[in-house]
């Protein structure tokens, strides 16, 4: 499994959205303060607004902010608004279609993984990163 740059991206935006004290920020001021492509930063926070982790705000004091406090967001849930499913093998994942599953002498080590890293994306929330 690999993590996209448009994972990476969003999750470095956000944690800047968490950290600021003005209640919207630009995509503009993102972009330049994170070194981010603007027109990248909009597609990432169109489905994050479509996800309901950001809301938005037209006008000059319009922008982004987080749309619930940062402690109820957490990694995991960005990279899955991001990604889609996120699976580090195919024949565990919900539409993983294995023939093998009954005789496979591996697949416990698959979930074990998979187990270890929802707990861990799950249990890191955008407050921590924020600190």
């Amino acid at each position: 499994m690999k993590i996209s740059k448009k994972s990476q991206y969003g999750l470095r935006a956000l944690v800047l959205l968490a950290r600021t004290d003005k209640e919207y920020l630009s995509l503009r001021m993102i972009s330049e303060k994170e070194k981010i492509s603007f027109d990248y930063l909009e597609k990432i926070f169109s489905k994050l607004e479509k996800e309901k982790i950001v809301k938005s705000k037209k006008g000059v004091q319009g922008g982004y902010t987080l749309s619930r406090n940062s402690k109820k967001i957490t990694v995991g849930e960005i990279l899955r608004s991001l990604e889609g499913e996120i699976t580090l093998v195919e024949c565990i994942g919900s539409k993983g279609k294995c023939t093998n599953k009954k005789t496979c002498r591996t697949i416990n080590v698959w979930r074990k993984l998979q187990d270890s890293l929802e707990k861990t994306i799950n249990s890191i929330t955008l407050e921590k990163l924020a600190k």
